[in-house]
């Protein structure tokens, strides 16, 4: 017996997928997925390996897989002042990610729960100021910096990060404190709760795989910011990018210790990103479905 769509003219015959092709689609979608992630992770994997081979090893033509480990590579950039410069690097980012927290927590709470007229105006005036290039920007930072004796100090990295992590961090925020209930505040107000505790003890304790999702990415940008340090900071104040990029010599044999300083300029943020995980994986899915 004939179904409707076999007999109605102009109408294309339904089928369902066989299980062999349901069963493939199933297997090639994971095998994609993993394929990609080795060749993303390919590059990281072969340059940790390299930081423990011989300088000989390391220039070989095919590469050697199998070779005799060796930490000369490590020592001898400890032996080259490498503890000023993660110092400096770790002074730098962590404290412009706290700078960046304790003023974009109030200000994406107030444009979230209690906006201000025009706060669309707002938010993209935040966002507006990543729009200039930073060589754009140089010059004036420069005299301003030395006008204020701040060259080739900390402490102009800490203000200069502050200033750039501050517009994504109210960004990311903001759609955090979008994601809380209002029927939770309003119960905290009905029992008498301050905008202090409110803030403090409703609210935050519920984002706070958001604020880890926002710091974190502070820390990764502050981490690998080069162009303000190279520029502000050439001696004393250098930060682990200046130190990879001007303590490894290009004469001669070079690889194996480069990549020992990139796996080292490479750890803090790791180890950052390991401890956070979990918050931040909560963290950057608030506010992905309404």
């Amino acid at each position: 017996m004939s179904t409707v769509a076999e007999r109605a003219p102009g109408r294309v015959q339904e089928t369902t997928p066989s299980p062999g092709r349901f069963r493939a689609g199933r297997l090639l979608v994971p095998t994609l997925a993993w394929v990609a992630a080795i060749g993303f992770f390919f590059p990281v994997f072969w340059m940790f390996i390299t930081g423990f081979k011989h300088e000989a090893d390391a220039f070989t033509s095919p590469p050697k897989l199998v070779f005799s480990p060796t930490l000369d590579q490590y020592r001898a950039i400890f032996d080259r002042d490498f503890a000023p410069f993660l110092i400096n690097s770790a002074t730098a980012t962590v404290l412009s990610t706290l700078l960046v927290l304790a003023l974009a927590i109030p200000c994406a709470y107030g444009l979230a729960v209690k906006p201000v007229q025009k706060w669309r105006d707002v938010l993209f005036f935040f966002i507006s100021t990543r729009f200039l290039p930073i060589v754009g920007a140089i010059v004036p930072i420069y005299v301003i910096a030395r006008d204020a004796q701040l060259l080739d100090t900390v402490t102009a990295l800490i203000i200069l990060y502050t200033a750039m992590n501050m517009p994504i961090a109210v960004w990311m925020l903001r759609s955090f404190f979008l994601e809380v209930p209002t029927a939770i505040m309003e119960a905290a107000r009905i029992d008498g709760a301050t905008l202090r505790q409110e803030l403090v003890r409703i609210v935050l304790p519920l984002v706070a795989p958001g604020i880890a999702a926002t710091a974190l990415i502070c820390v990764i940008f502050a981490w690998n910011e080069f162009f303000y340090a190279v520029q502000l900071n050439p001696v004393k104040g250098s930060t682990v990018p200046i130190w990879v990029t001007t303590n490894i010599s290009t004469r001669g044999d070079f690889l194996a210790k480069l990549s020992a300083a990139s796996v080292l300029a490479c750890i803090p943020v790791v180890l950052a990103g390991w401890i956070a995980q979990k918050r931040m994986i909560r963290g950057l899915a608030m506010g992905a479905i309404k």
